[in-house]
């Protein structure tokens, strides 16, 4: 039987680290970190994911600040704000909530952002110093994942590592980081053929389609670490990409949906803001 992996525990140890490097800062006279959060729209997603970060930041002691743009905003309006706060020296960390209304340029406006104050490493500048090994801004969500792996005490190098799903914001990301930490590593998408035989060879299963369920016993091999980023609603409850109940027993170790990869998402938001104040 799998044992599941407890991402809010995870998350909890980190949040302790940060607490204590956030008063170390108070207790010598220093601001808090600050991140801004910038909304275009109202998607119940990230309305969602703001609520969530808005509560991890005052339950650790950062500073906050929520810009909620309406949808039809024109999009110098919103390369105005990026700039204000790239120059605001009490910013320390800009996150600009995805997906954007279709109308907008997405890459202009993220490319707006200062690379140094990028903590979800979006920009072109953190994208190229991270695929060429040098110090920058991981995007969060990879991190927790490598974070959740090495959780479970698993060795990863070495590893076949499977990851299916090339968004550059999961899948590509945390596919390079798998390569940082010597694995092997496979990207599967929707035009690979034969999926089900490469997953079955991986050691490490990392799913990020956003298919409810698509994981099943078939794909997973006896003793398989399996990591579930995928996020859907099914028959009015949460589900990942793969079917939890019908793989626990033949994995190793599995997150769970709810509880698993999101629960490290914002806690490694906060932890790229701490290190600009580094």
């Amino acid at each position: 039987m799998g044992v599941p992996i407890d991402g809010k525990k995870v998350a909890i140890s980190y949040k302790g680290k940060l607490k204590k490097f956030i008063y170390d800062r108070s207790a010598n006279g220093l601001r808090p970190p600050c991140i801004a959060s910038i909304l275009i729209g109202n998607d119940k997603g990230s309305l969602f994911y703001i609520r969530n970060q808005s509560k991890l930041c005052k339950e650790v002691g950062v500073e906050f600040k929520s810009i909620v743009l309406e949808e039809s905003v024109p999009e110098k309006s919103i390369l105005d704000t990026i700039d204000r706060l790239n120059l605001d020296s009490n910013v320390d960390g800009i996150i600009l909530q995805m997906p954007l209304p279709s109308y907008l340029n997405e890459e202009k406006i993220i490319s707006k952002i200062d690379h140094l104050k990028d903590v979800d490493g979006l920009t072109d500048i953190n994208a190229g110093k991270f695929y060429k090994g040098e110090k920058c801004f991981i995007p969060c969500t990879s991190q927790g994942i490598i974070e959740l792996i090495k959780s479970t005490g698993i060795k990863i190098a070495g590893k076949n590592a499977v990851v299916l799903g090339r968004s550059t914001i999961v899948g590509k990301p945390v596919a390079q980081l798998l390569v940082n930490e010597d694995a092997t590593v496979t990207i599967c998408h929707s035009k690979t053929k034969d999926i089900i035989k490469i997953c079955r060879e991986a050691d490490i299963l990392v799913s990020a389609m956003g298919k409810p369920r698509f994981i099943t016993e078939d794909f997973v091999k006896e003793g398989a670490v399996v990591i579930d980023v995928g996020f859907s609603v099914l028959d009015g409850k949460m589900v990942g990409d793969v079917d939890y109940d019908a793989v626990l027993h033949k994995v190793s170790f599995i997150t769970p949906v709810p509880g698993g990869v999101g629960s490290m998402t914002p806690i490694m938001l906060i932890k790229n803001t701490c290190e600009v104040l580094k």
